[in-house]
């Protein structure tokens, strides 16, 4: 069995029952942290509409959390879930300004985890920011069925 994520007639994915119900609840956690909907649908009788301005704006406010965010557990814990939402964006047309989003570091990070030698927040590293993402994404990509 599998389940359908579509925009209009054309599917961005078809992962199984399992993968597709992680996610969505993964969708409701992302949602409540940002206050803002995904553009991810309901899934009803196997399928999912997803609305790509929503999910634009989804995406980049993720993003923009992403490299404000310095806490390594954070980021593990939600880097799968980016790296996943990016392969449905790509798919969906949705552009992304990468040179943009990289510059959200001049605000203030958040939940920054200090380790006990001291150092800097894990997503600092200026240009490069989203390199790690985007190669996660394209791995993904290659094994996200459509």
């Amino acid at each position: 069995m599998s389940q359908y994520f579509d925009l209009g007639d054309v599917t961005l994915w078809n992962p199984s029952n399992g993968a597709s119900r992680m996610f969505r609840r993964h969708v409701a956690v992302f949602e409540a942290e940002l206050e803002l909907p995904s553009g991810i649908g309901p899934m009803e009788n196997d399928e999912c509409q997803i609305d790509p301005v929503a999910l634009e704006t989804f995406v980049n406010a993720l993003l923009a959390q992403h490299r404000r965010t310095g806490h390594a557990i954070t980021l593990a814990l939600s880097e799968g879930f980016i790296a996943t939402v990016l392969v449905l964006a790509e798919r969906a047309g949705i552009g992304l300004d990468w040179a943009q989003l990289g510059a959200a570091a001049e605000a203030p990070f958040e939940d920054v985890q200090v380790s006990a030698g001291g150092g800097w927040p894990v997503a600092a590293g200026g240009g490069a920011w989203g390199a790690g993402l985007r190669e996660r994404a394209r791995e993904l990509g290659g094994r996200m069925p459509r």
